[in-house]
């Protein structure tokens, strides 16, 4: 294969276009996020994800796995978790039965904000799915998106 292969240059077209999505999706949501509620998409999937744990059998995630659930690094998912902390929308205490484990739980203000931003998240989501639709590129890329029926793992 070379570079100019078809078959690498169709592929990595589609990456683009998938890339551009993301990039139109995200940037949509996020303008909705921090001027109707103060939250990054980064912060309001931090929420999202850690409202999802339980306090049965493996409910609790470590940080590995919230970072790899937010797509940030260990570190960076850390520095969000304390902004988050500092606002008092999470809070950190070690687990009783690891004393090197840290839970990190999602206060009722979290709950509420998270409450509260739902509705601007998926309507952010909805219009930005809507303008990419009209676009050839990008349209097969949404009907994709709309098929998918996947259920949000919580670890």
């Amino acid at each position: 294969m070379t570079a100019t292969d078809p078959a690498l240059t169709a592929l990595s077209q589609g990456w683009c276009a998938l890339s551009l999505l993301h990039g139109k999706i995200e940037a949509r949501i996020e303008r909705a996020l921090q001027s109707g509620h103060g939250l990054s998409v980064r912060e309001y999937s931090l929420l999202g994800v850690l409202s999802r744990q339980h306090n049965g059998p493996g409910g609790h995630l470590q940080m590995k796995q919230v970072a790899d659930a937010v797509v940030l690094s260990q570190s960076a998912t850390t520095r969000l978790v304390t902004r988050l902390e500092d606002r008092g929308l999470l809070t950190r205490y070690l687990c009783d039965t690891d004393r090197r484990g840290i839970y990190t739980d999602v206060t009722e203000a979290g709950l509420a904000l998270l409450d509260e931003a739902r509705p601007t998240n998926d309507s952010a989501l909805r219009a930005a799915l809507d303008e990419a639709a009209r676009n050839p590129e990008l349209a097969p890329l949404v009907e994709a998106v709309e098929a998918l029926k996947v259920p949000v793992p919580v670890a």
